[in-house]
């Protein structure tokens, strides 16, 4: 069996410094899968094909500080690794990719980012699933 048969793997810049890797299959309406604590994009691996299947572009990167993501050094504050800096994070990987608007999926840390993610971002996020 091989995971993610079908999605591409690419690394992208999204601004700061940080560079995601991210997993990209599909086509239709988007929606980002964000990952929780202490995992990665692999969370995914059965969540995603089904999505691909029903007629989504779907898109899972591992969140800044996790897996193969760049891990840039925190300050006194952690502003580098706050919700907010990662929810800017997935709105600049999806411009990144031509997707203005994109609904957003968390599980665990990955919710508050996407929680985030919509807050800051309301005209980006069509759907929120925590």
């Amino acid at each position: 069996m091989a995971f993610f048969a079908g999605f591409d793997e690419q690394r992208v810049d999204v601004g700061d410094g940080v560079v995601l890797r991210v997993r990209i299959g599909g086509t239709g309406p988007p929606v980002v899968l964000l990952h929780g604590h202490p995992r990665t994009h692999t969370t995914w691996h059965r969540v995603a094909p089904l999505l691909v299947d029903a007629g989504h572009a779907v898109v899972f990167p591992d969140l800044r500080g996790y897996g193969q993501s760049t891990k840039p050094p925190t300050t006194p504050d952690h502003a580098p690794y706050s919700k907010r800096a990662m929810a800017g994070d997935v709105v600049a990987l999806m411009r990144h990719l031509g997707h203005d608007r994109f609904a957003v999926v968390g599980h665990d840390r990955g919710s508050y980012v996407a929680l985030r993610t919509a807050l800051d971002h309301p005209d980006a996020v069509t759907h929120l699933a925590v």
